[in-house]
């Protein structure tokens, strides 16, 4: 999975005994095993998860830190014959005549360096300065521990030479809860992924805090964090512990153990080193605040060992990455969708000064949510519905299906309705070029027996891209000549290039233009379950159930549409998963490859076909820049837009070589 960007890591919390380092050796020991087993790569244990954080002015005795470092020792060894990861481990270190609270970082069977607490608490429920010098009092720049000597110091960066984007940062439970963490620093100076040692005791809404905070510094520094918790091992004299072990990445919770479980355990998630390496290459900010830094850091490197290891990804790969899950938060999302489809739409009119607009209207779904967006828009400007003048335009390829769609929907929403018959325009087009559609003479013929001849026409037939083009900008025209016309198209398609050039293409403004098709389905299907009742919301899952087509050639015999996009240009389910994968991180199309084998789509696509379509996608992505350069204005709704003006710039003459290699492997 290191190949895909992928590094498996680990929360640790361990059975403890307080004061026994030999015995919580062992339990270390066990669970670093049970990490091997899963293929962890990265394993962090709780602050001082080889004494126990718990011991008191035990931790002045000679005794105790001399058997921490016999057990760092054999923890040491451990990593050396059986487990190929890191081991991030915290325990009690004498130097330069005092005692420091630290991590040790452990692979391949010895100490990569000991990073002490920074800050000390010493308030409330906490004395660590009682026992404790923080690090800044260090003088000494290396220690003994585990008979040798090591640096030391919170200047301290683990490099991996064999997975470039792996740089281990380590810091100390309070060292998270100050206003400037050392980890921010850690980040700034290269550090992809962040481990904290802590022992954080338990308090009525603490958790929630605690996560909050994890997510919210993951976010902050564009990395992974690792919080291991001393668990319910540690003494309860005055508190208690409860292993909330919490791993984030980028701001989002992945993985969260559940608190005051007894034994010990692993929380163990899939970080995505890509995602980290693509935003801080994006976030030019993020890079900008290197100059706070005031100290250099030393990178101390080691080589994971690259023995093949076939896990399960543990990650969820989400085949519909546009469209919110949390059942929750589905009414939110939507709401904030259609605020900020309709915000957009009301201050251009607004400054248009523009008191009606046109819109064509196909019963099909892009035309359907931007008909419904500019009804909302009209309600908050508080004009009366009227002024929005939608045409539906039937042509050679209109089925009976969407045409009364359209009516049903027109008449329910209160907009007015013109219908205008484009055949006989399109006619006359087709005769002023010179062009025989299919290859049929145009001579007496009318729009009427035209139509019924191209009903029977045999599908290899079924081809002629001016026929279609015709129609396309004979409605285009008929809107622009109506007024301030509202477009309609999607993302998807303008990914695709699935749109005519100065045709659908055009507008004076798209509500749309950031909208995937996955999430158009979606919001329509919404709308109608949580705006409408009764002919209306059926009409509306009728749209959402109608197979998708531009309807441009000529409807078949039974009646059917005569094309169906989804043929031509793949499931708009894997079409959307590879825009954003491709866009929102930068993903190689190998990695879309892996990533698609692991997403749960409704259907089962075997792998050929995946590739397959993929490559359509980057083909057609690579060669219809041109359109995409002179897009109309539009809102961006989400983390992915097109627009030329901010989010996507690309020249049109681009190769897509590259992108096609290494998607055919």
């Amino acid at each position: 999975m290191t190949s895909h960007g992928f590094l498996r890591v680990a929360a640790a919390t361990p059975d403890l005994v307080v004061a026994d380092p030999a015995a919580n050796a062992r339990h270390t020991i066990a669970l670093l095993a049970e990490a091997e087993t899963r293929g962890v790569n990265l394993v962090v244990f709780p602050e001082m998860g080889l004494t126990g954080y718990t011991c008191g002015d035990l931790f002045h005795t000679a005794t105790l830190p001399r058997a921490a470092d016999a057990a760092l020792a054999e923890v040491a060894a451990f990593t050396d014959r059986d487990f190929r990861g890191v081991a991030v481990v915290g325990l009690p270190v004498v130097l330069d005549g005092q005692l420091f609270n630290t991590a040790a970082v452990l692979h391949a069977g010895r100490v990569l360096g000991v990073v002490p607490k920074a800050y000390l608490p010493n308030y409330k429920e906490f004395y660590d300065a009682r026992y404790y010098s923080p690090a800044a009092n260090a003088v000494s720049k290396e220690a003994a521990v585990a008979g040798r000597r090591v640096p030391f110091g919170t200047d301290l960066l683990f490099a991996c030479e064999n997975v470039p984007d792996f740089v281990l940062g380590v810091e100390v439970c309070e060292d998270l809860w100050v206003p400037a963490p050392p980890s921010t620093f850690q980040a700034l100076a290269g550090a992809t992924v962040l481990a904290n040692l802590s022992a954080s005791n338990e308090a009525i809404g603490k958790a929630g805090y605690r996560r909050q905070l994890i997510g919210c510094q993951s976010g902050r520094c564009l990395a992974a964090y690792v919080y291991a918790a001393a668990g319910v091992g540690e003494s309860t004299t005055d508190i208690v512990f409860g292993g909330h072990n919490v791993i984030a990445e980028n701001g989002a919770v992945l993985a969260e153990a559940p608190r005051f479980r007894r034994g010990g355990h692993l929380t163990v998630a899939d970080l995505d080193l890509d995602h980290l390496r693509h935003d801080r290459v994006q976030t030019n900010t993020f890079n900008d605040s290197r100059r706070t830094l005031t100290k250099s850091f030393l990178k101390v490197a080691f080589t994971l060992d690259a023995a093949p290891r076939t896990p399960e990804l543990l990650r969820y790969v989400d085949a519909a990455p546009f469209v919110p899950k949390d059942a929750a938060t589905l009414g939110e999302r939507c709401d904030e969708i259609f605020h900020t489809q309709v915000a957009g739409l009301a201050k251009r009119l607004t400054v248009a000064n523009t008191k009606t607009v046109a819109i064509g209207v196909s019963g099909g779904l892009d035309s359907t949510l931007a008909l419904l967006v500019a009804c909302k828009t009209f309600d908050a400007l508080g004009r009366p519905r009227d002024g929005i003048r939608a045409l539906t335009m039937p042509g050679f390829g209109t089925t009976d299906r969407t045409l009364a769609n359209a009516r049903t929907l027109m008449a329910a929403l209160g907009v007015s309705v013109r219908e205008a018959d484009i055949r006989a325009m399109c006619l006359e087009q087709m005769r002023a070029l010179g062009h025989a559609p299919f290859g049929l003479p145009l001579a007496g013929e009318t729009h009427e027996t035209l139509g019924e001849k191209l009903r029977h026409l045999p599908p290899d037939r079924r081809s002629d891209l001016v026929f279609e083009n015709v129609q396309a900008r004979v409605r285009t025209s008929l809107l622009m000549n109506t007024g301030f016309v509202v477009g309609t198209g999607d993302l998807s398609e303008l990914a695709l290039g699935w749109c005519t050039y100065n045709a659908d293409h055009m507008s004076m403004y798209n509500p749309n233009v950031s909208i995937p098709k996955t999430l158009v389905k979606f919001l329509v299907a919404w709308v109608a379950d949580n705006e409408f009742d009764g002919a209306t919301r059926r009409t509306l899952h009728d749209i959402v159930d109608t197979e998708i087509s531009p309807e441009l050639l000529p409807v078949a015999a039974d009646g059917a549409a005569g094309q169906a996009t989804e043929a031509t240009v793949g499931p708009y389910e894997l079409v959307d998963f590879f825009l954003y994968h491709l866009l929102r991180w930068g993903a190689d199309p190998a990695k879309v490859l892996f990533l698609a084998r692991h997403a749960k789509f409704s259907r089962e696509y075997p792998p050929a076909e995946v590739k397959d379509w993929l490559v359509v996608f980057l083909r057609r992505f690579f060669a219809n820049q041109f359109k995409r350069s002179c897009l109309p204005d539009g809102p961006k709704v989400g983390s992915v837009s097109l627009s030329p003006r901010g989010d996507w710039r690309m020249p049109s003459d681009a190769a897509a070589r590259a992108w096609l290699e290494a998607a055919e492997g």
